[in-house]
């Protein structure tokens, strides 16, 4: 059976890869944004597995951030990746009132990094010693 820490890596893996695609597809903004949302989705969850939480069922960002700073954590540093919950599920979908922008698509990573660094960090403050 994996340590709480050794499913927290996993997770933080998987947000790791998500950012790879992100940034490789950033020619079809809707999925780069799609896929940065997911990398700081996993990587907030990730954290709160290590904190020895049950991430919530949700793709907001703004919920996982609330879980967070129920644990005891200062968040304030990465609010603005509240924004990515948006590309969750409409960027996926044909819309024709919304399109993602390459300008948008390229905050979305931006954040989507800052949040993943920001986890790491977090997470060698704990003792998680994830490889990558």
């Amino acid at each position: 059976m994996l340590s709480r820490n050794e499913v927290a890596c996993r997770w933080l893996e998987k947000a790791e890869k998500d950012l790879r695609v992100a940034r490789k597809i950033l020619d079809e903004p809707d999925y780069s944004a799609f896929h940065s949302q997911q990398a700081a989705e996993k990587a907030l969850k990730a954290l709160l597995i290590a904190l020895g939480k049950r991430p919530p069922r949700t793709h907001n960002i703004g919920l996982l951030l609330d879980e967070i700073e129920k644990a005891g954590l200062e968040v304030h540093d990465i609010i603005g990746a509240k924004i990515l919950t948006d590309y969750a599920v409409e960027a996926r979908y044909p819309n024709f009132e919304e399109v993602v922008t390459e300008n948008e698509a390229l905050e979305a990573l931006r954040l989507a990094e800052k949040v993943v660094e920001w986890v790491k960090e977090r997470l060698r403050e704990k003792g998680v010693a994830c490889l990558g």
